[in-house]
């Protein structure tokens, strides 16, 4: 009889074992049903078995971190900084490109600067050259005074001249002022290619306080970028042909910078 209740008693806890691993095999494929209906619904899931919680899509993250937790992290790669050059004669490309007189500008991120200086008797030579910029350090307008003239005398006149590819900004503006009132005897002609953002209040503005500063203002016209080309292109005698709007374009400028300046 002993033994018989014994038998009776560990058949019934077998039972009761089956039973609760049967319940949590049930449990577990619901919560793995759950977790993919929470991951379809871009929903915060545990993954990993870590215990943290993170969202759809961020599980291959955790994934490639923890088998790349013992390989080293690659440095960042240093880019070299831009640069301001400066030169006596530019490829032709460049001035094609940078010198057109489109309305939409995509893709010159960059000035170009011709330059001529007469200086009064007694100083020697007829400074010309060309300063080129990146936008990332000084503009080729300042970087002119720096490179180019970073000297001045009083006792000389200067007449600069510039053809650039593109008009100053409201920063040169207002740093050219603050030059041509500090050299009084430096006179500075600026023929521009296009107007830089000639719709913005403060650079309609710096232009405007700029010509009343007394630098001269004007676009170039078809003539204006065939001289260019002459005077500041390794052209390899080529002769400059104008695109086909760029006669159209600088009357388009040209009305623009007179509205600027009334």
């Amino acid at each position: 009889m002993a033994e018989k209740s014994s038998s009776g008693s560990r058949l019934a806890m077998r039972r009761k074992e089956r039973a609760a691993e049967k319940k949590t095999e049930t449990e577990v494929k619901k919560e793995e049903q759950n977790v993919e209906k929470s991951a379809e619904d871009g929903e915060q899931v545990e993954v990993n078995g870590t215990g943290e919680a993170v969202a759809n899509g961020d599980a291959e993250v955790t994934k490639g971190a923890a088998g790349n937790a013992g390989q080293d992290k690659p440095e960042p790669m240093e880019l070299p900084p831009f640069e301001t050059f400066t030169g006596d004669r530019m490829d032709p490309f460049s001035f094609k490109f940078q010198f057109k007189n489109v309305e939409y500008s995509s893709g010159r991120n960059k000035t170009l600067l011709c330059y001529l200086v007469d200086q009064s008797q007694g100083v020697d030579g007829l400074l010309r050259g060309f300063v080129e910029d990146e936008h990332a350090g000084a503009h080729a307008e300042l970087a002119f005074f720096h490179l180019v003239l970073p000297q001045y005398d009083p006792s000389v006149n200067y007449k600069a001249t510039w053809y650039v590819s593109s008009s100053p900004c409201a920063s040169c503006c207002a740093k050219l002022i603050e030059i041509l009132q500090e050299r009084k005897t430096l006179q500075l002609t600026i023929f521009s290619a296009r107007l830089l953002d000639f719709e913005e209040p403060d650079i309609r503005a710096g232009l405007k306080a700029l010509a009343g500063a007394g630098c001269k203002l004007r676009m170039m016209k078809p003539l204006d970028f065939s001289y260019s080309w002459d005077t500041f292109v390794e052209h390899e005698d080529q002769k400059f042909t104008p695109w086909e709007d760029c006669q159209e374009n600088y009357e388009f400028y040209q009305e623009k910078l007179a509205d600027i300046l009334e």
